[in-house]
């Protein structure tokens, strides 16, 4: 089975990357840019029959590595 995880900043964290880039951004014209926050994008693909442990098996993933659950959220999509 594969899972897309994505992996944002909390929304009271401050995101310095994504102010670089919306500054980049509108110091190249694109001035009807409001926000921007980087995060990151994993696609796992498990070996597992059963859809419940397989969600398990990633959330685990999600929680010893792939995500600081101190500063980010996740969400955890079924491709």
């Amino acid at each position: 089975m594969k899972f897309s995880v994505t992996v944002t900043l909390k929304k009271d964290v401050l995101d310095p990357q994504g102010t670089v880039v919306q500054n980049t951004l509108v110091d190249m014209g694109m001035n009807n840019l409001k926000s921007i926050r980087q995060g990151k994008h994993f696609e796992i693909e498990v070996n597992e029959n059963n859809q419940a442990n397989a969600v398990k098996k990633v959330d685990e993933m999600c929680k010893k590595l792939l995500v600081n659950s101190i500063i980010e959220d996740y969400k955890i999509n079924k491709i």
